[in-house]
């Protein structure tokens, strides 16, 4: 029997996934940083926004909005929501992810876990410990989250900010581990600018997570030559999944990832996403929104000699590898 995967809305069968979207967000508060535009919330724009994935022929995303970034992600609270103990998706915000799922035909997998310094609270981390942060995970992929009718599907994003992992991010990585052992989800890491990968696959390596369930995220954020391929070397999938401009310069560094992904041999490992996480990259505002992975992208990996096999390869058959291995 084919596997079953919990989205936002119930089970759907693996098979069912589709064209898929690795690394998204929905209701997203990122103003600690981006004080300006890092508020994702508005329903009915996001609906509009998705609704242009779903044209385009996309089934699905895996929203990746972890506890920290949850807390003031609606316009209605909930006040009490603060991502403090136990608490790891705001209840509002995925009643909201349901009823865009319903109204656009999409599939949302929602992660769990708690996101990266400086968001980590150390008063609640260390009150945690790693064992109250992997049952947190684990009670949402099971159980679900607390005061909604929803399961995690996987685990993530969990992050570094920086490049090295610092304590606190630790604790949150081993949990990580932690719960895929008890449950043998997927583990999504954010690893944005430097080189931090490697030490978070090693870190989730020792505490025993096969690397071919984890997908290391934002390899294209690093500038050099030879890094998504050395990432691949050690059997985990890739995201290249900050395809968020449309600038010629960053659009053809995405192009060169993946085509060097498939000249080494890693076709079956590569993962491709928008991570839309501010309102200025939504398309209304003047960003690529969550269609040119589908429209602007595919079309310049078309250009640059990707067939259009091997594209559907990597956003049907990789999410599918990806949840479905072992």
């Amino acid at each position: 029997m084919m596997p079953l995967v919990p989205t936002a809305l119930g089970d759907i069968q693996l098979s069912e996934l589709g064209r898929t979207l690795s690394h998204e967000h929905l209701f997203m508060n990122l103003m600690l940083e981006r004080r300006g535009d890092g508020l994702v919330h508005d329903e009915e724009l996001l609906a509009e926004e998705l609704a242009v994935f779903a044209a385009q022929g996309g089934r699905t995303i895996f929203e990746l909005t972890t506890a920290e970034l949850n807390v003031g992600s609606t316009p209605a609270g909930p006040p009490e929501f603060d991502a403090g103990s136990g608490q790891t998706r705001n209840p509002r915000a995925v009643e909201g992810i349901q009823r865009i799922s319903r109204k656009t035909g999409i599939n949302v997998l929602l992660g769990t876990g708690r996101y990266r310094d400086p968001y980590l609270r150390a008063s609640v981390i260390d009150s945690l410990g790693v064992e109250g942060v992997a049952e947190e995970m684990i009670r949402d992929l099971t159980a679900g989250f607390p005061g909604t009718t929803a399961r995690a599907a996987l685990i993530g994003e969990v992050g570094a900010d920086k490049w090295y992992i610092s304590e606190q991010e630790a604790c949150v990585f081993r949990a990580a581990a932690r719960a895929h052992r008890e449950t043998g989800a997927v583990v999504y890491t954010h690893a944005a600018r430097w080189e931090v990968a490697f030490e978070q696959i090693d870190l989730l390596r020792r505490e025993g997570v096969d690397p071919a369930k984890i997908a290391v995220g934002h390899v294209d954020t690093v500038p050099s030559a030879d890094f998504v391929t050395r990432v691949a070397g050690t059997g985990v999938f890739v995201g290249v999944d900050t395809i968020n401009s449309a600038n010629l310069r960053e659009v053809r560094h995405r192009v060169q990832c993946v085509l060097e992904l498939v000249s080494h041999g890693y076709l079956d490992r590569v993962l491709l996403a928008h991570d839309v996480c501010l309102a200025s990259q939504l398309r209304s505002n003047g960003g690529n929104g969550f269609g040119f992975v589908l429209g602007g992208f595919r079309d310049a990996l078309l250009d640059a000699g990707l067939s259009e096999t091997e594209f559907d390869e990597i956003v049907v058959m990789n999410p599918a590898r990806l949840l479905g291995h072992g």
